[in-house]
């Protein structure tokens, strides 16, 4: 029986058995004895996303009272639920985050505590997911950016949309319009900027040609 600590480009945490690219915390949120989740979802403003393998690091998932170990499909679903790259074991992730967000903002480097509040707002709507209004048309979102269509979560790339699902993405869709947008305002800022998000790999093997996709 899988764990409840897979993280949706909503920011719920389930219990699938998807095998992500990352992991990451939110702080201590589950009981070590019965490898569950507390009742909140969160213990900090600090949401991270990390790397699955660091210096030969190895822990017990949910096995101790330390950091709740969460996991992602990829980068993409992590910055929508509102995290960002941690700046130990992704340094030079987090670092080109920082310059990408100062470059769209206009602003000095920000400090990891500045960002982490920023993005705090944006993520949240009292204890929901804060879904935001779509400003751009649809087709001049970043790679990267996640939206909302008739309550399924799409992540953009190359002009098209890929649902997210328990087990990965569905094959490649053409996106007329959403409803919301997912990806926190200030993470779709610095993917305007330049930052890369990495994708899971199925995103490339069943991606079909722009003429061949669905439109919805």
């Amino acid at each position: 029986m899988p764990l409840q600590n897979r993280v949706t480009p909503f920011g719920d945490i389930v219990a699938i058995s998807q095998r992500g690219l990352f992991t990451g915390n939110r702080g201590i949120i589950h009981d070590p004895a019965t490898k569950t989740l507390l009742a909140r979802r969160w213990a900090t403003k600090t949401w991270l996303i990390c790397a699955c393998a660091f210096k030969g690091w190895r822990r017990d998932v949910m096995a101790r009272r330390s950091w709740t170990e969460l996991f992602f499909l990829d980068e993409a679903v992590a910055l929508a639920a509102g995290h960002r790259p941690c700046f130990l074991c992704r340094r030079e992730a987090a670092e080109r985050f920082r310059a990408c967000w100062a470059s769209a903002k206009k602003e000095a480097p920000p400090s990891a505590t500045h960002m982490d509040s920023v993005l705090h707002a944006e993520r949240l709507d009292h204890r929901r997911k804060r879904l935001h209004p779509i400003t751009l048309p649809v087709t001049d979102l970043p790679d990267g950016a996640v939206v909302v269509a008739a309550d399924e979560a799409y992540t953009l790339r190359a002009g098209l949309a890929y649902r997210w699902a328990n087990d990965g993405y569905d094959r490649p869709e053409i996106l007329n319009d959403a409803d919301w947008l997912l990806t926190p305002p200030s993470t779709v800022m610095v993917l305007l900027a330049g930052y890369p998000p990495v994708f899971h790999p199925s995103i490339n093997t069943i991606r079909n040609r722009p003429e061949d996709a669905r439109s919805v």
